[in-house]
């Protein structure tokens, strides 16, 4: 017995050694099976925690909305993360990422390729190639991560439109967004097309994900109009949501999905430091909360605490196109300057006339453009050589002149002209078909009852059965009673 096992170790060993040249064939051939497993658990995982920022948006838009509205904003949400599933599946993923031309992809609907060759994976992803081989994940994995971050751009387009917006033209424009206007911007950048040879660079979205979702939002709520009582004689009235608490928590949520969102744009983990990118992106909102803070003691002698979680959430889209291309300094410095804009450009936004409830136009549109140009500013060339960026510049204030500044400019220049045209021309197309706005009455009343047949918060306004079972009453009849008696 004893020699017979001798006598497998050593056909084992010889078994092991005879295999070593195969194995090392194997890996030169492409990626090993482990660092696929390993890089697409880690790009599910971080677009898990994007999908839960849907949550984090409901909790801001609910906390700063008024109460009669807290379920249509709800059931906004709901309905618009499974429109940019369906849309991004069907066509947005193929237009976005597919093989096209310099514009837009034409290949890979419905997640099928279309071209001669037939290989499921070659779909020009990026501007890398074959996904496969390129990111060392199933192109499956890929949309995932893509489709997430659409969702989020759409969530960002209603914060400006809370409390007045009819349920189908959430409906109408999110499809044609996420179908057709998000995926063309994307295609030109992370699909490889005209900006991307250029040299343009966004990480993770300033412009593509958040300064898209802005634009949309402005021509929106240009189209739409302030809601009832938030200008008398030309002068902005402030409508206070119902509920800070809930609205921080929105930021809070939203921050820890930026977890994801910012280190899973390597689409991979092994041979990345993506933990390097999660550094950049928490000192950023910290440093935006600070600027926010000194900003609200500034423009309002008080500490805004909405304007603080405004501060955070600049920060975080202020640093997510250059944060792997800065130094941590630097993503201290982005952070902080957006966050301390942020309460002058609220003002700045009421002046206007404009109504934006969530305060979206500063915190996606603003911070998303001067996040995009930081790239010309603060972009190091050891970072960009080391993620193979030999043909963009460094920043200006790492000796790389204004080359790069100029690209992300007209970059965002181009992204303004598009998605806000296409935006406003579609919206204004809705509003004199359908209807984009509710009427007075249903305004005054609340979407909740008006759009959906029941309150978000029923016994704030009706009788529930069961609700106050010592006295029978309902809160508004307590509340009376209450005030009667004083």
């Amino acid at each position: 017995m004893r020699q017979r096992s001798l006598h497998l170790g050593v056909l084992a060993a010889l078994a092991l050694l005879l295999g070593i040249p195969a194995l090392a064939a194997a890996a030169a051939d492409g990626p090993s099976p482990t660092d696929i497993a390993i890089n697409s658990m880690w790009v599910v995982v971080a677009a898990i925690l994007v999908l839960f920022m849907q949550a984090g948006f409901a909790m801001l838009e609910i906390g700063l909305s008024r109460m009669k509205n807290a379920g249509a904003v709800a059931g906004k949400i709901v309905i618009n993360l499974a429109i940019s599933f369906l849309m991004f599946w069907s066509i947005g993923f193929a237009i976005g990422f597919g093989d096209g031309n310099n514009f837009a992809g034409s290949a890979g609907w419905f997640l099928n390729n279309t071209d001669a060759a037939g290989d499921t994976n070659s779909l020009g992803l990026f501007d890398f190639g074959n996904a496969l081989a390129a990111y060392n994940i199933p192109v499956e994995a890929v949309f995932f991560f893509q489709a997430v971050f659409v969702a989020v751009s759409l969530a960002i387009v209603f914060g400006t439109m809370l409390d007045r917006t009819k349920f189908i033209g959430y409906i109408i424009f999110g499809v044609v967004f996420t179908g057709v206007i998000y995926p063309i911007v994307a295609h030109w950048t992370w699909g490889g097309g005209w900006l991307a040879q250029n040299g343009f660079l966004d990480f993770a979205g300033s412009s593509i994900v958040h300064l898209q979702g802005a634009l949309a939002a402005i021509a929106g709520t240009l189209i739409l109009g302030p809601r009832i009582g938030k200008f008398r004689d030309g002068k902005p009235q402030a409508i206070p949501g119902h509920s800070i608490p809930l609205a921080i928590l929105g930021v809070l949520i939203l921050w820890l999905g930026w977890m994801g969102f910012n280190p899973g744009s390597f689409l991979g983990a092994v041979g990345y430091n993506f933990a390097d990118i999660a550094i950049n992106t928490n000192l950023s909102a910290a440093a935006g909360v600070i600027g926010a803070t000194i900003g609200s003691l500034v423009m309002f002698r008080t500490l805004d605490v909405s304007q603080m979680g405004n501060g955070a959430i600049a920060g975080l889209v202020a640093i997510t196109a250059p944060v792997a291309f800065v130094d941590p300094w630097a993503a201290v410095v982005i952070g902080f300057v957006v966050g301390l804009l942020v309460p002058a450009l609220v003002v700045l936004v009421d002046k206007l006339k404009v109504d934006d409830p969530i305060g979206c136009i500063p915190v996606h549109g603003v911070a998303g453009v001067l996040g995009t140009l930081a790239v010309g500013l603060f972009a190091t060339r050891e970072r960009l050589d080391a993620l193979g960026l030999s043909g963009s510049s460094a920043g200006i204030f790492n000796g790389g002149g204004g080359q790069q500044l100029w690209v992300q400019f007209y970059g965002v220049a181009a992204t303004i002209a598009f998605t806000f045209t296409c935006s406003f021309a579609l919206f204004a197309i809705i509003k004199y078909t359908v209807g984009l706005r509710v009427s007075e009455d249903d305004e005054l009343a609340g979407l909740d009852i008006s759009e959906h047949g029941m309150y978000g918060y029923p016994e704030q306004f009706i009788e529930v059965p069961g609700a106050f079972p010592e006295s029978g009453l309902s809160g508004a009849t307590q509340s009376t009673t209450a005030t009667s008696s004083q």
